[in-house]
């Protein structure tokens, strides 16, 4: 069945002002006017964060809904997908959020508004520890693009947590995927909008 419904979820310091998010808001706009889009600006709270999208989606129809996410949005996205069962496009996707941002702990500024900041807590990776999903029920479901060349997340550990899902390995690349209109066709077939 063509997807209706799509959410879109963006990464750590991002916004929906993103590169990935603006040409997918673009393209959803003007190729698939009837499908349902929401790109949401997340909170800082991983639990808060989740909350806010599941009391989203969880009235869509699960067979026509599906997530796209970019890297802390992957993670999520893998979240969404699992407790739906729909189809999700990852893109670089974080894969130990928890391991990852413990870093970051402290105020942080907006990537794309550095006059916003927000604070990362402690808490917060305990609430990404609790999002953490086990072996997927669904691998099929799920495309990740994967860049070689990204420079925050090792590709490696992406491809590893993916096993029996489609894989689109790039060569070189970079963590933001400056290159994604080269691969946003595909992610539009994946996801077979309606």
């Amino acid at each position: 069945m063509p997807t209706t419904h799509l959410l879109y979820l963006h990464g750590f310091r991002s916004s929906p002002l993103s590169f990935k998010a603006q040409r997918m808001a673009a393209a959803v706009r003007t190729r698939h006017p009837a499908v349902t889009w929401w790109c949401p600006q997340l909170p800082p709270s991983p639990r808060e964060a989740m909350a806010m999208a599941w009391d989203t989606v969880r009235h869509w129809p699960r067979e026509s809904m599906a997530v796209v996410g970019s890297s802390l949005g992957g993670f999520y996205a893998t979240w969404i997908a699992e407790q739906t069962g729909c189809r999700a496009v990852l893109l670089n996707p974080a894969v130990d959020p928890a391991r990852d941002l413990h870093a970051y702990v402290g105020v942080q500024t907006s990537w794309h508004d550095p006059d916003q900041r927000f604070e990362v807590k402690p808490e917060f990776m305990d609430e990404l520890r609790a999002l953490q999903c086990g072996p997927l029920a669904h691998p099929e479901r799920i495309f990740a693009v994967v860049a070689k060349g990204d420079e925050v997340l090792d590709w490696r550990e992406m491809v590893g947590r993916y096993p029996g899902s489609r894989i689109k390995l790039l060569e070189g690349g970079d963590h933001a995927l400056s290159d994604f209109d080269d691969h946003i066709g595909e992610v539009l077939a994946f996801l077979d909008l309606a």
